[in-house]
Parts: structure tokens; sequence; C-alpha cells
């Protein structure tokens, strides 16, 4: 009996025990001991944080990303403004191109209308040369220019020769020089240039340096070799007669310019007698652009004649130009003729020219 009820207080202990340790372990209890948390709130301050610390770590200049290889490269930052030496700007800029030369020449198509390179010429022999040049510069060329020797044989040609026209920028001129050839055997090379009013040389060429030449080969005569006579007499070789160059008639009035190598009127670069009226109404033929002519008579001239005769750039009056009279001429070309007046209009001064030009022998 005492036994049972020794067991009855332990039993009723070990019951109270484990109800008080069951009740810590309530959800209610638990709630009761432990603060609520605000979550929105505590989301905010974290975000806050990461964002300061982003802008306190921002690059001012480049941002080093790493490659798939593991080797770091710098990356321009695209919220920099393009430096104003950027060398791209140079590149959109407009070149400037330099201004042209006042003085300037350049080769005309031919450049050589007579005496081409290399020509053959006998011991003595006088010739005309002429070049043909194009004013390239942004000047006009006046008569107070001129054609000046430059280098190497001058020829016995003038040492200066003035331009017959003034020449205007784009426009061509034949520029022609009298010259004789050396008398030893030989090549011979005389270089040229054009001379400004200031006296100043330029010549042709990108840089207007260049000269421009006249280069001859002067040759002597073969002398015969006398051969032993032969049974038959062979006949002596008939001289071959000159080749006609032009030949016909021309129709001028006041103001025309005849070309004498192709009797072409107001249409060649190389015109070679006007037909001019002074103030005084005075009528006249004058040689231009180096031609010259000369009277030879009332007998119909050959070419040796016309090679030969006397000539000279003087201007012929009309009144002179009697119909019946020859003159002879050379073109500004270089070319031997004669022409003589047969008709003349009173009512409108048209004069009527035979011509005839021969082509260098």
């Amino acid at each position: 009996m005492s036994t049972n009820l020794l067991r009855y207080p332990i039993f009723t202990i070990f019951a109270f025990l484990l109800i008080l340790l069951s009740s810590c372990n309530m959800p209610g209890l638990r709630d009761s001991e432990t603060p609520t948390q605000n979550i929105t709130q505590a989301y905010q301050t974290v975000n806050a944080r990461l964002t300061s610390a982003a802008q306190e770590t921002k690059p001012t200049a480049t941002q080093i990303a790493p490659t798939e290889s593991g080797v770091k490269t710098a990356t321009p930052n695209p919220n920099l403004t393009r430096s104003p030496d950027d060398p791209t700007k140079a590149a959109t800029e407009a070149v400037k191109t330099p201004d042209t030369p006042c003085d300037l020449g350049m080769a005309a198509i031919p450049i050589d209308v007579t005496i081409p390179d290399d020509t053959i010429m006998a011991p003595g022999n006088t010739f005309t040369k002429i070049w043909r040049i194009k004013n390239a510069g942004a000047c006009t060329w006046t008569t107070a220019y001129s054609v000046a020797f430059f280098s190497g044989e001058q020829m016995s040609a003038a040492a200066n020769v003035s331009l017959s026209k003034s020449v205007s920028p784009e426009q061509v001129i034949d520029l022609a020089v009298e010259m004789t050839a050396p008398t030893e055997t030989g090549t011979y090379q005389g270089n040229w240039k054009l001379r400004n009013a200031e006296q100043k040389l330029f010549g042709i060429g990108p840089n207007g340096n260049s000269a421009f030449w006249v280069r001859i080969q002067v040759v002597s005569t073969p002398t015969p070799t006398p051969t032993a006579p032969t049974p038959t007499s062979t006949p002596s070789p008939t001289a071959t007669p000159p080749i006609i160059q032009a030949k016909g008639t021309a129709n001028i009035f006041p103001g025309d310019e005849l070309d004498l190598d192709t009797l072409e009127i107001n249409q060649a670069i190389s015109n070679d007698l006007s037909y001019e009226s002074d103030a005084d109404g005075e009528l006249s033929l004058s040689p231009i652009n180096n031609a010259q002519i000369g009277r030879y008579g009332e007998s119909i001239p050959g070419f040796n004649e016309c090679t030969t005769a006397q000539l000279n750039s003087t201007p012929l009056p009309l009144d002179d130009a009697n119909p019946g009279v020859y003159w002879c001429y050379r073109t500004s070309q270089g070319l031997p003729g004669y022409f003589d007046a047969t008709n003349f209009n009173t009512e409108n001064d048209q004069l009527t020219l035979n011509i005839l030009t021969w082509s260098s022998p």
C-alpha cells in the first residue's frame, strides 16, 4: 500500500513537467514572444545600399570587362563626348586646290607645226620653226610677251620674238621663229621658253618650267661619184615638181582673216592675211602671225622665185594690189606661194584673190 502511494506523486510531477514543456513549443506562445519584422522595408533598405555601392564603383572613362579567354580589355565609355581633335573631322574638310598660275603654257596639238624632231637639213639652210602653244594660265599673254631662246643651239635666230597678238587663257597661238641650220654636220637642238612683260621666263608642263625645242640633223649634200661611160646613154632624171598645198580663189570682206595654207576664212587657228580698213576708209592686206609678203611682178612666179623672193610684214595697200600683179608670200607655217587680186567690188569692198600655196620641199 505504501509503495503505490509513492508512485503517484512521482507520476504526477512527471506529467506536470510534460505539460509545461509542450506548452513552450505551442505556436501561440512563440508568436507572442518574438517581434514581427516589416519585410518590404527590409527589401528597400537592401536595394538602396546596392544602388549606392554601384554608383561609387562606376568607371569614368573606360570599363574593364572580362573576355572568354580571361583577359580583361578596356571598352570605351559611350557617355564620353568625342574630342574636338577627332581625326574624322579632318577627313570631311574640303581639300583646297592651289590657284592657277598667272603664266603657264601647255603643248597644243600638234606642238610641232613645222620642223618635227630630227628633220634633216642641208648646211646653212634657212627655215621657220613653228610651235603651237596653249595659254593654260590665268593671265592674258599680250604682245609684250615673247618667245625667248633658253639654251642649246640658237641657230642664228633672234633671242626674243614678240607675240603677234594677245592670247587669252585657254586660247592657242602658233609661235614662229626664223632659223638657219649650222654649217657643220651633226644633230642640233635649241630650247625655248616664253618671256612675260616683266621679263620673267616660263614654260610648259604641269609646273610651267619645261622648255619646248627644235631639233634638226644637218647632213652634207653627197658629192656624186663619177661613173664610167656606158654604151647607152641614160636620160637625166627630171626634177620632182613641188607639191601644191592649196589652190583656188577666196572672196573676202573687210574684217576677214584668210589662211593661205587651207584657203579657209576666219576658221583656222593661224591665219596669214588680214583684210583691214582704217579710220579713213583705206583698205589694205596685212600679214599676220609672222606671215610675210613681197611684190614679184606681172608674170606668174614659180616655186623657186617665191622661195627666194624678198619678203616682209609690211601691210599692202589695196591700191597697189592691181589685177595682173603677183605677190609672193610665206605663210605662218613657212610655206611659199603667190596671189593676185582678180576682182574688187566697189559696192561692198569684196576682194577676190587667186591663190596658190606649195608644200615644203
